[in-house]
């Protein structure tokens, strides 16, 4: 089985639409994809009318959260997606993406990037205004060359000088309302130093003290140091060790399963969830 257990689609920052997304993890050759878009599961829905058959998909999100100012993505597995607190929250950060991504806009243009907020808005579309739109913005004005040129102190990384802060969940809370919702929670690409600033592991093995279930491990930013230093932690803490691909569509070089999750792990998070079940496909034939 080939398992990709992180995308994104146009509901929050990827290229591919919900539909389209599955019907591309069938032609890649996935047997199972979670669709895990930021703060939402407004992609769910289209994306089970089209999922093609032998093709699985796994609900989820990825939770924008906190811990002691260094900001973390928290993926979300099988949860009851009506539970109403844990749907509240998702709502106070999607809330808050319009006026942080005018604020960042509003720093670019400080440092003379002629930027607008229309440009912003119509590459967002409908998904959740993010980042990765107002990085496509600038490789659209020529100022980078790449989406992952645009996440660096000079612009939109953590702490960058275009950057803003967000309303972001305390990960103890997101992995308490996750495990309310019957959900799994997979901390994702932990030490993607490429990034800014990444939470130390004596924070891990809080928030593994705390429940949380697993850490993403092969992932693009984790070089091979990187996967076996996490891969060593996640034995000893005790947490499920996952791969995905962190697909974004054309917004990123990654391919769909260009990283995998291994069957057993899958099989371990299946077991634990009681919030949500994953979908077999059945809604159009299988790509050749």
């Amino acid at each position: 089985m080939r398992i990709d257990l992180h995308t994104h689609s146009t509901a929050s920052d990827g290229m591919d639409t919900p539909a389209e997304l599955v019907r591309n993890a069938a032609a890649a050759g996935l047997d199972v994809v979670a669709l895990t878009d930021h703060d939402t599961v407004r992609g769910h829905a289209e994306a089970i009318a089209a999922l093609p058959e032998g093709l699985t998909l796994a609900t989820g999100a990825e939770l924008s959260c906190q811990i002691d100012g260094v900001s973390l993505h928290m993926l979300a597995y099988l949860f009851d997606p009506d539970e109403p607190e844990l749907a509240r929250e998702r709502e106070l950060v999607r809330d808050d993406r319009v006026p942080r991504a005018q604020t960042m806009v509003g720093k670019l243009q400080a440092l003379g990037v002629p930027v607008e907020w229309e440009q912003v808005a119509r590459i967002a579309g409908d998904g959740s205004v993010g980042r990765p739109h107002i990085a496509t913005a600038l490789v659209e004005l020529g100022v980078v060359e790449t989406v992952s040129d645009a996440f660096t102190p000079e612009w939109l990384a953590n702490g960058g000088r275009a950057y803003a802060e967000k309303h972001e969940l305390d990960p103890f809370d997101a992995i308490r309302l996750v495990k309310a919702a019957g959900g799994v929670t997979v901390f994702a690409h932990p030490l993607a130093v490429k990034r800014g600033e990444v939470v130390p592991e004596a924070s891990i093995a809080r928030l593994a003290a705390a429940g949380l279930d697993g850490i993403e491990v092969d992932h693009m930013d984790h070089d091979e140091p990187t996967r076996a230093r996490l891969r060593g932690l996640a034995g000893e803490l005790g947490l499920l060790a996952t791969g995905s691909s962190d697909y974004h569509g054309s917004r990123k070089t990654v391919r769909l399963g260009e990283y995998t999750t291994d069957p057993e792990i899958y099989g371990e998070i299946t077991r634990r969830a009681t919030g949500a079940f994953p979908v077999p496909g059945a809604g159009g034939p299988r790509p050749v």
